[in-house]
């Protein structure tokens, strides 16, 4: 690859930081954080993606230039493998592909507002390459279950043997 493409990369590489409370209004309108806006402005004009959690109970929205690399990595699956195609099938269930309107609204379809139990105040919650959305309360939970056992977590993940780059 040369510098140029190097420069490609890294510039488009998304890395969102921070958590951020909003409100969330009976359509389903939140207005994106300004501080995300400002993470996002390379993208924010461009498509989002619009997804079920699947470990937890949240939304979790995807930059369209994020969601191509998780759609590459799909792509490369067997659909003639019975869990595969049932995997695929599932994985993509519920999508929605939403654009933010001219306030830096996004919309939050009901049926993931239900799934996510979204209400009036939420959380949205920086995920390295895109962002969960949560209701307040079920963060709180999550946050405060994951703290309990997280110096042995941390410890599992992170440390094991050093690893050359």
């Amino acid at each position: 690859m040369d510098k140029s493409g190097v420069i490609y990369y890294i510039y488009n590489m998304i890395n969102i930081v921070g958590t951020y409370e909003c409100k969330i209004d009976i359509k389903g309108r939140v207005n994106v954080p300004s501080a995300i806006k400002k993470q996002l402005a390379t993208v924010i004009h461009e498509k989002f993606i619009l997804k079920r959690s699947v470990f937890s109970n949240c939304i979790e929205i995807h930059p369209n230039c994020e969601w191509k690399k998780v759609m590459k990595q799909i792509d490369k699956l067997n659909r003639f493998s019975r869990k595969n195609n049932t995997f695929i099938r599932t994985y993509l269930s519920g999508l929605k592909e939403v654009e933010l309107d001219a306030n830096f609204r996004i919309l939050i379809p009901k049926d993931l507002m239900i799934f996510a139990n979204l209400k009036k105040d939420i959380v949205f919650s920086s995920s390295l390459n895109m962002i969960e959305v949560w209701s307040k309360d079920n963060y709180e939970k999550s946050i405060k279950s994951s703290l309990n056992n997280f110096p042995d977590l941390v410890e599992d993940v992170m440390g094991g043997p050093e690893k050359d780059e």
